[in-house]
């Protein structure tokens, strides 16, 4: 008990995933732990005070609201575990998303028009869809561009994994078949019981990552009739050179819809100066990605993952605040590995990497394996994008790399433009980082991932490598529970790698019904 807990399943209550207690880290690590849940709720009250009786009043309307009191909780799931500098990492790079979702709630309940509805505000706010990128927000600094269904939907299904099953009841009760993929599933049925805010001046819908956006774009036009949109479909060949342009077209056709609605001007130099600093945050990527590759992996875990793809698709550059934490976990993961710290201590067993869309319900799938199994994931897929440096200073080119970027969004970056772009990149990124194990996500209702299902089976038998298929539901644990996604990962353990956990407390442990 001097360095910590040995058995994190003393901290599950049967029946819900209820904390009896902090976890204790040792006397220095616990303190900081605290110091750092304190300093979250004290960001966190002094942004909501600002706009305190919109706050509220959404909290009354949306049910939603509500699940965004729990991550403290769900801060806690991801760092289960983690002790020095891997703790200190984990938590300035969650603490960055937290502090976004707080702001960009307070804006979206000023903005509704069910609840605050400031016309000041929504006269210079672009809302778009929560899988497309913001960077080109980037070049309208006056102006504030917030993913629609991002709070309402999608990552409040991270932190609570029962959000979501209302609007997939909902919009399947007006005929939409039960197997279709529960993000498009959840964004229409979240409009058909008005769980989303009516604001902005505008909307930029998209195909990204799959064509199951469209139906979300399409619900959304019938349920706001009197707000604009534009529809962003960029060409799913993205390798080949030859549709570039058209793509390019496409970033200024949105361009000048959002300067119509909003009277604003496209600024090059905002956009150039927020491009260096996401410039500069994919250099501080790829370091983490060379030290992780090395036989001493120091950044891992769920809050690391979520981070990535935060601020590669939502983030892009814009908040200046954000190059700071990247400084300061640069430096951090430097100090560790010259140190040959362990990201998860006495647990570095297995070499792992997450391959497809993992589960929202479950976001600390991969610190769970690690505390149970040793199972230790280097990078997952979603991770993995595009990370050549922007253009900023030639105009046209500038134009041209943002569409690369758009068409390389996170899912759609493996999920299109052919086959080898998921399955043969998957066993190039297994040499690369040295993984032999493989959690290979497979949602149940995602036709692209299904129709590869055999050529990666049959390949990674050939390469030598182990598959551990996970069956989930993303966003609808009733299909597949997060107990039964564990007991895949347990079977195969014990019966495939005659392994025994590292800590047998958390092989068996009840969370169904649970935040």
């Amino acid at each position: 008990m001097l360095y910590g807990e040995k058995r994190l399943g003393r901290l599950y209550a049967k029946g819900a995933m209820a904390t009896v207690r902090r976890e204790w880290r040792g006397v220095k690590d616990t303190a900081y732990d605290f110091y750092e849940w304190a300093r979250m709720w004290g960001m966190l009250l002094m942004t909501f005070s600002k706009d305190l009786i919109p706050a509220l009043n959404s909290a009354l309307h949306y049910r939603w609201m509500i699940s965004y009191f729990c991550c403290h909780g769900f801060m806690d799931k991801n760092i289960m575990g983690q002790r020095g500098r891997a703790l200190r990492m984990s938590h300035l790079l969650i603490y960055d998303i937290f502090r976004y979702v707080a702001e960009n709630l307070v804006l979206l309940s000023k903005a509704d028009r069910k609840n605050g509805n400031s016309e000041e505000l929504n006269k210079m706010l672009m809302t778009f869809d929560e899988m497309t990128m913001g960077q080109i927000m980037a070049g309208f600094p006056d102006l504030c561009g917030i993913p629609h269904q991002l709070l309402p939907v999608f990552l409040v299904s991270e932190i609570d994994q029962l959000t979501c099953v209302p609007y997939i009841d909902a919009v399947e009760s007006f005929g939409l078949p039960s197997d279709t993929c529960p993000v498009p599933s959840s964004e229409c049925g979240a409009l058909v019981i008005d769980a989303l805010p009516d604001m902005g001046c505008g909307f930029i819908s998209s195909s990204m990552p799959c064509d199951g956006s469209t139906m979300a774009s399409s619900y959304f036009a019938r349920r706001f009739p009197n707000t604009p949109v534009f529809h962003l479909c960029f060409p799913v060949r993205y390798e080949d050179e030859s549709v570039l342009q058209s793509a390019a077209e496409d970033i200024k056709a949105c361009i000048k819809f959002i300067e119509d609605q909003t009277g604003a001007k496209w600024n090059w130099d905002a956009y150039f100066t927020a491009m260096k600093r996401f410039n500069k945050e994919t250099s501080y990527e790829l370091e983490k990605w060379e030290i992780n590759k090395t036989k001493y992996p120091q950044l891992l875990g769920p809050c690391y993952e979520l981070f990535r793809k935060w601020n590669y698709e939502m983030d892009g550059g814009i908040d200046p605040r954000v190059i700071k934490t990247c400084e300061k976990v640069s430096k951090l993961i430097r100090e560790a590995y010259e140190n040959r710290d362990e990201a998860w201590p006495g647990k570095m067993k297995y070499r792992a990497i997450v391959w497809s869309c993992p589960a929202h319900y479950y976001a600390n799938f991969s610190n769970w394996a690690a505390n149970c199994w040793g199972i230790d994931v280097l990078v997952e897929m979603e991770s993995l994008n595009f990370t050549k440096p922007l253009e900023t200073e030639d105009k046209e080119e500038a134009l041209r790399d943002l569409a690369r970027l758009y068409e390389r969004m996170v899912m759609r970056r493996h999920t299109n433009g052919g086959y080898h772009n998921v399955v043969t990149e998957l066993w190039r990124q297994c040499e690369a980082w040295d993984a032999k194990l493989i959690l290979m996500y497979q949602n149940v209702a995602c036709k692209n991932m299904a129709t590869v299902q055999g050529l990666l089976d049959d390949q990674g038998r050939e390469r030598g490598y182990d598959l551990i298929w996970i069956e989930h539901d993303l966003m609808d644990p009733r299909t597949v529970s997060r107990r039964t996604m564990r007991d895949k990962v347990n079977e195969f353990m014990r019966t495939v790698k005659n392994a025994e956990p590292i800590d047998p407390s958390l092989v068996e442990f009840e969370d169904e019904v649970c935040m």
